[in-house]
């Protein structure tokens, strides 16, 4: 060291902020690819939802336009009205089958994919395809062709198949409610594949040493590395994917629409099982009550969110593992 470094002492580091260091053609990159994601936002997302907001207090019927401020009063309409509240046990019950038997049957089709050999891509494109389908479509097969309640739809011939000659309307008869039937296994068949490919990364996450450890251990490759290795290790993946499936289960529309109230001869049928979207768009658009129509989102929206936040809190999403 030189006499002149050690009088001078240490050198200092000066710490200049991100955005100086960046060279000013950096910031304009950024900016420029940045900007249409936040004007398509600001446009098609940010200002409906305050604008909808703002509607919800006021009493907008036959326009959009905000008009009387009204409180709080479109909220307790829509909290007395017993078709909204009808609908909503209504989405509840198609939780409680839905979530419970995605989960079930997701986890179960990525264990056998993840445990194929050769045929791993196969079947991993074959159960993921149906998600790229839309709703519409698959409701309108469902309806038309699976369980269309005539002699001729799949249903009713493999039934016929299996000695039972009765020809069931599945979606017309509210006592059995067979509809249920065809709206649950619309919508398993359209995402069971997705919560599959998450579940299936999961499963190649895990380490194979514990496995090993086991069986070593003596264990036996079954239930029991099941229950103590596979289960606990996807603890996150699977709270992650009860969220996803029950936020997704209360934003039902297409099948419900598409197969009970339709166009056709079907369209009677919506009064069996509608489920809140459904209910807040006829108020909405049908009779063109944009208050109580965007009330009733807002209050669907604030359930979604609090069941959410205790949902995650008590399976511990986000917590270390």
């Amino acid at each position: 060291m030189s006499a002149e470094q050690a009088v001078d002492g240490p050198v200092r580091t000066v710490h200049v902020p991100f955005w100086r260091q960046t060279k000013w053609e950096a910031r304009f990159a950024f900016a420029l690819f940045v900007a249409p994601m936040v004007i398509g936002l600001t446009i098609f997302t940010f200002i409906p939802i305050v604008w909808g907001f703002l509607l919800s207090f006021s009493e907008a019927r036959n326009t959009l336009s905000l008009g009387e401020f009204v409180g709080f009063q479109n909220y307790i309409d829509m909290m007395s009205d017993r078709e909204f509240r009808k609908s909503l046990v209504t989405i509840v019950i198609f939780t409680a089958f839905i979530v419970p038997l995605t989960y079930g049957l997701s986890l179960l089709l990525a264990m056998l994919v993840n445990t194929a050999g050769f045929g791993r891509p196969f079947f991993r494109t074959v159960f993921f395809i149906p998600t790229a389908i839309s709703y519409v479509i698959a409701s309108l097969v469902w309806r038309m062709g699976i369980f269309s309640g005539v002699p001729s739809g799949v249903a009713n011939m493999l039934l016929y198949s299996l000695g039972i000659d009765e020809v069931i309307a599945w979606i017309g008869t509210p006592d059995p409610p067979w509809h249920w039937l065809v709206l649950v296994t619309c919508r398993l068949w359209l995402q069971v594949g997705f919560y599959m490919i998450i579940f299936l990364a999961g499963l190649q996450e895990i380490d194979q040493t514990l496995y090993e450890a086991a069986y070593v251990d003596g264990a036996r490759a079954g239930w029991t590395t099941f229950r103590t290795i596979t289960l606990p290790m996807l603890a996150n993946t699977s709270v992650a994917v009860l969220i996803l499936n029950f936020i997704a289960a209360f934003q039902a529309f297409d099948e419900f629409y598409n197969i009970l109230g339709g166009t056709m001869a079907t369209a009677g049928n919506i009064t069996l099982a509608r489920p809140p979207l459904i209910y807040l768009y006829q108020v909405a658009i049908g009779q063109q009550d944009f208050g109580r129509g965007t009330a009733g989102a807002f209050i669907l929206t604030f359930g979604i969110i609090v069941v959410t936040l205790v949902q995650g809190r008590i399976l511990g999403f986000g917590s270390r593992r």
